[in-house]
């Protein structure tokens, strides 16, 4: 009639037993997968974001001003061509269709930003007759593309 030590058949084994076969939650996350998942997708979209730009070739005049701040909107981008095409985003647009095309673009966008791609060998007449034509849309904000590194022409490093 005393107190025994060992359990009790069908009482403390079945407890024994019922914990050794699963084991306790897991009260943490894993986030190293997710953070492998996030690396790769970084990588991915910087290598792709500089290939996502207008791809019409074009060999820019060099200057040495600064560059534009970002626009909220995809940019749009009208490009001259050394052959003379006049190429809207990526499609080629004929001289007397441009203003039409242009006011039905400015009818669909919130900013009247655009930029002006022409190749260095294009007669500045050209040039000017072209932003003429952006203005006459109604687009007051253009901005002419250029590569970097050209000359300052402040007198130094001539």
């Amino acid at each position: 009639m005393g107190a025994s030590l060992t359990p009790r058949k069908g009482q403390g084994g079945r407890r024994a037993r019922r914990h050794r076969r699963h084991p306790p939650a897991m009260s943490e996350i894993n986030v190293t997968p997710f953070v492998d998942v996030m690396l790769v997708l970084l990588i991915i979209f910087m290598v792709a974001a500089p290939l996502l730009t207008t791809g019409v070739p074009v060999k820019l005049p060099e200057t040495a001003a600064q560059s534009l701040p970002a626009a909220q909107e995809e940019p749009l981008t009208i490009t001259l061509t050394a052959d003379g095409r006049i190429v809207l985003q990526t499609e080629e647009i004929a001289a007397q269709a441009l203003i039409p095309k242009l006011r039905a673009v400015m009818a669909e966008r919130s900013d009247d930003k655009v930029y002006l791609r022409a190749d260095g060998a294009i007669p500045y007449e050209r040039v000017v007759q072209v932003m003429g034509a952006l203005n006459g849309a109604g687009f007051r904000d253009i901005g002419l593309v250029t590569d970097p590194g050209g000359p300052a022409l402040d007198g130094q490093g001539e």
